[in-house]
Protein backbone atom coordinates (compact mmCIF):
# COMPACT_ATOMS: atom_id res chain seq x y z
CA UNK A 1 0.00 0.00 0.00
CA UNK A 2 2.87 2.32 0.83
CA UNK A 3 4.50 1.56 -2.49
CA UNK A 4 1.27 2.33 -4.32
CA UNK A 5 0.92 5.72 -2.61
CA UNK A 6 4.53 6.60 -3.44
CA UNK A 7 4.03 5.66 -7.10
CA UNK A 8 0.73 7.55 -7.25
CA UNK A 9 2.36 10.64 -5.72
CA UNK A 10 5.27 10.45 -8.15
CA UNK A 11 2.99 10.03 -11.16
CA UNK A 12 0.70 12.87 -10.08
CA UNK A 13 3.73 15.14 -9.52
CA UNK A 14 4.98 14.35 -13.03
CA UNK A 15 1.55 14.99 -14.53
CA UNK A 16 1.14 18.29 -12.70
CA UNK A 17 4.66 19.32 -13.70
CA UNK A 18 3.82 18.72 -17.33
CA UNK A 19 0.85 21.11 -17.10
CA UNK A 20 2.89 24.21 -16.32
CA UNK A 21 2.19 26.99 -18.81
CA UNK A 22 4.99 28.17 -21.05
CA UNK A 23 5.26 31.58 -22.68
CA UNK A 24 7.25 31.97 -25.87
CA UNK A 25 8.31 35.41 -27.05
CA UNK A 26 9.33 35.43 -30.69
CA UNK A 27 9.86 38.33 -33.09
CA UNK A 28 7.41 38.49 -35.98
CA UNK A 29 8.49 37.25 -39.41
CA UNK A 30 7.16 40.33 -41.20
CA UNK A 31 8.00 43.92 -40.22
CA UNK A 32 5.43 45.92 -38.30
CA UNK A 33 3.68 48.43 -40.58
CA UNK A 34 1.98 51.51 -39.15
CA UNK A 35 -0.10 53.54 -41.60
CA UNK A 36 -0.44 57.17 -40.58
CA UNK A 37 -2.74 59.26 -42.69
CA UNK A 38 -1.82 62.76 -41.61
CA UNK A 39 -2.86 65.92 -43.39
CA UNK A 40 -0.62 68.87 -42.64
CA UNK A 41 -1.68 72.33 -43.69
CA UNK A 42 0.14 75.52 -42.91
CA UNK A 43 -0.13 79.18 -43.72
CA UNK A 44 2.70 81.65 -43.76
CA UNK A 45 1.69 85.25 -43.23
CA UNK A 46 4.21 88.00 -43.80
CA UNK A 47 3.69 91.52 -42.52
CA UNK A 48 5.31 94.13 -44.76
CA UNK A 49 6.08 97.70 -43.80
CA UNK A 50 4.18 100.35 -45.67
CA UNK A 51 7.37 101.68 -47.26
CA UNK A 52 8.44 98.28 -48.52
CA UNK A 53 4.91 97.63 -49.75
CA UNK A 54 5.06 100.86 -51.74
CA UNK A 55 8.42 99.86 -53.25
CA UNK A 56 7.05 96.49 -54.30
CA UNK A 57 3.92 98.07 -55.78
CA UNK A 58 5.91 100.60 -57.88
CA UNK A 59 8.48 98.05 -59.07
CA UNK A 60 11.25 100.29 -57.80
CA UNK A 61 12.95 97.49 -55.90
CA UNK A 62 13.88 95.29 -58.89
Amino acid sequence: MKKFLCCAAAISALLLGACTPTVKIEPPDKPIVINLNVKIEHEIKIKVDNELDALLANDELF
